[in-house]
């Protein structure tokens, strides 16, 4: 099974939904960086259930224990490994789901490759799989700015058809966290609110944007060919639970220009090239050019409705199944973290295998 994802940056990811709980190894992680669970935490509780009114309201402190890899509070270069215990667990709730196959859920493919899954809340195909992706990429995030200068970030831009005015070059980390949808822009983030609401009252569901920004990421990161940068930051994300598409820069809107109106136009700013424009979002040819980095996830809406709807039992028979247990209506807002975190560990990477190849 592909549970490891990097190269020199290199995580490892374990644990099931209601099993006894989850965590991850992290291996490649340079020494003598400075770290506890205190720089893991603060991204662990943004990506917690029950953290507001719109997300799931499973109970889970989701506190970090770093159990190997760090002395006096500093990396020793050897593997990292963090767990998260599972508190809040109620397998009882899924006991219809050992039978029968939850629509556009991973049940039935998991028993056409495996022949045998874990149907308590999920197993493996849960999102709380990524909590281990969050707490790596912390470390992710920490080794990014302390070492390198690069922020990351990312927010919601879209809910259905509400979509944010946010100027991704601009935006700060305060202005997203000002409200429980994770959204900068105030007006969007309460219709988005009461959309959302709506949706969680009415037993359904609803998906959206999330977007992803990376700044001051320097000139020369990323491969010219299968390694591309935005293709690595493409499987990434299409990597996390309900995505379902990826653009970066101009993206798809791209179709509607000519190459003379495309075109990035490069000029000397501050004794640096720079682009007049950046359709490109940060990437060309595979390589960082100095721009910040911008792209957009989609994410679905949930599979989990609780609404009676067609399905298969395990003996191959035609049935049906109402949702049940404790499920996000909207993944975005806690899709946020998983998102940077997924930014980080690529750029990281790219950043370590630079420094090897190239000094």
């Amino acid at each position: 099974m592909a549970n490891t994802f990097g190269q020199l940056f290199r995580i490892t990811t374990w644990g099931e939904s209601h099993g006894g709980g989850v965590g991850v190894v992290v291996d490649g992680c340079p020494p003598k960086l400075k770290l506890t669970e205190a720089d893991i935490q603060p991204d662990l509780d943004r990506r917690r259930p029950g953290q507001s009114k719109i997300v799931t309201p499973r109970k889970e402190s989701d506190t970090v224990q770093i159990l190997s890899g760090t002395f006096e509070g500093q990396t020793l270069g050897t593997p990292i490994s963090m767990w998260v215990k599972n508190e809040d667990i109620r397998p009882e709730a899924y006991s219809e789901m050992a039978t029968k196959f939850r629509p556009s859920h991973a049940d039935y493919t998991y028993i056409a490759k495996y022949g045998i899954r874990n149907w308590q809340g999920g197993g493996r195909t849960s999102a709380r799989e990524t909590i281990g992706r969050v707490a790596a990429g912390a470390i992710a995030k920490k080794i990014l700015r302390e070492r390198f200068g690069v922020e990351v970030l990312s927010y919601v831009k879209q809910v259905q058809r509400i979509e944010a005015e946010v100027d991704y070059q601009t935006v700060k980390v305060k202005d997203i966290e000002s409200n429980i949808v994770r959204c900068p822009d105030a007006k969007a983030a309460d219709k988005m609110i009461r959309l959302i609401e709506k949706m969680r009252k009415a037993g359904d569901s609803v998906g959206g944007i999330v977007e992803g920004v990376a700044r001051n990421v320097p000139a020369g990161w990323g491969e010219p060919v299968f390694d591309r940068l935005e293709a690595d930051l493409a499987k990434a994300m299409l990597s996390l639970p309900a995505s379902k598409g990826f653009d970066i820069g101009s993206g798809f809107d791209s179709i509607l220009l000519t190459g003379t109106q495309h075109n990035d136009l490069f000029r000397m700013k501050g004794g640096k090239v720079r682009t007049l424009t950046n359709r490109s979002g940060g990437i060309q040819g595979g390589i960082s050019n100095g721009e910040s980095i911008y792209f957009r996830v989609a994410f679905k809406p949930v599979a989990t409705v609780m609404h009676e709807q067609d399905t298969v039992d395990s003996q191959y028979r035609n049935t049906t199944l109402k949702g049940r247990g404790r499920h996000d209506p909207c993944v975005l807002p806690r899709a946020v973290p998983m998102v940077e975190a997924m930014t980080a560990l690529v750029l990281v990477d790219h950043a370590l295998r630079q420094k090897a190849q190239c000094g």
